[in-house]
């Protein structure tokens, strides 16, 4: 694992909200805005940003936790931009604070966490639980 950001650094992407980030369950719209599991994926993504750039081709991140606080609705249309921000890097596990935003209005706010792992070691580990 290349350790090459530090406490402080950010990554952000923009996604607009369509209706399949809504809430759907057994085909019913309950509301038409950004779903929380919707939510949890950008988070997600938002700080695997920097994975991709910190990981070596025999390693791969896997979620270790993750939480979601909503502050305000983002309806269908509109831009979310996700900021995810190095809170720390520990050995090989990654701390990110998320703030998703329309405008200057913060929709959610949030913690992902993330360790870095040989990838021969995750296959490991998923074969032991498969049996």
């Amino acid at each position: 694992m290349k350790n090459i950001f530090k406490t402080g650094d950010q990554k952000s992407f923009k996604r607009i909200v369509l209706e399949s980030d809504c809430a759907i369950f057994n085909g019913e719209l309950l509301h038409p805005v950004c779903s929380t599991f919707a939510l949890a994926r950008d988070f997600e993504w938002s700080s695997r940003l920097f994975f991709l750039e910190m990981k070596d081709d025999d390693e791969e991140g896997v979620g270790t936790m993750l939480s979601i606080d909503h502050k305000s609705p983002a309806f269908i249309g509109e831009e979310v931009v996700f900021t995810a921000g190095v809170e720390k890097i520990e050995i090989n596990e990654l701390i990110c604070t998320i703030v998703a935003k329309v405008g200057d209005r913060v929709i959610a706010t949030g913690k992902t966490g993330q360790k870095m792992l040989k990838k021969e070691k995750l296959r490991e580990l998923f074969k032991t639980n498969l049996k």
